[in-house]
């Protein structure tokens, strides 16, 4: 799979976080029917046991689902969470912050390395040190003009919003400087998938892919 191909081609990240194993999986599989087919996975930075959490169903979900979903770790922020990921299987690696140390070791294990930034000095330091996209984090505090503001002098990197994305806002979003949109809790949240409410996750899969449509 060319991962970032994928991403740039079908433009929604589906975001997990405190959601594992059959539980994702079976979200995993509602958000495919819903028509959005990339899936981060982060890396709970509170957990003991986030190292296994995270790789373990970053490699249930690709055995399950192969390459119909690019399945990234998010919330990267250590060497050692970047190598597990591409242990795992993970095609891409996305991060909350600048850190060229993980960077620059994402891009060694040939993954699609998305860091979050927000000023233009982040952005540019990210994209210098490998990044393919760099991930504007939270883009929902800010907004369009925001996005539109940097993206004047910045109009040579791929940029993804993450952070308060919308089924009102994304279509603003790609439409001003952005190649691909994050969504998190508007989809997948650990409420829903507790309790089997996948039929919601379905539907706000599909709801998204419909607003950008």
């Amino acid at each position: 799979m060319d991962a970032l191909e994928f991403i740039l081609k079908n433009r929604l990240v589906s975001i997990s976080r405190q959601v594992y194993g059959d539980k994702l999986l079976e979200a995993a599989k509602r958000i495919l029917k819903g028509g959005i087919h990339c899936l981060e996975i982060t890396f709970d930075q509170a957990s003991a046991t986030n190292l296994k959490d995270t790789p373990d169903s970053i490699s249930l979900i690709k055995k399950e689902l192969g390459d119909q979903i690019c399945v990234g770790a998010g919330t990267v922020m250590t060497v050692e969470q970047a190598r597990a990921a591409k242990k795992a299987g993970a095609d891409f690696a996305l991060a909350p912050n600048v850190d060229v140390e993980v960077i620059k070791e994402m891009k060694r294990l040939s993954l699609i390395a998305v860091p979050g930034a927000l000023t233009p000095s982040e952005v540019a330091t990210a994209w210098n040190a490998g990044a393919d996209i760099v991930k504007i984090f939270p883009i929902g505090n800010f907004g369009v003009p925001y996005l539109k503001a940097i993206r004047g002098p910045i109009n040579h990197i791929p940029l993804m919003a993450v952070g308060g994305v919308s089924a009102e806002n994304v279509k603003a979003f790609l439409e001003n400087g952005c190649c691909s949109a994050g969504i998190g809790s508007n989809i997948i949240n650990k409420k829903r998938a507790d309790a089997g409410d996948f039929d919601a996750i379905e539907r706000a899969a599909a709801e998204f892919v419909k607003a950008i449509a």
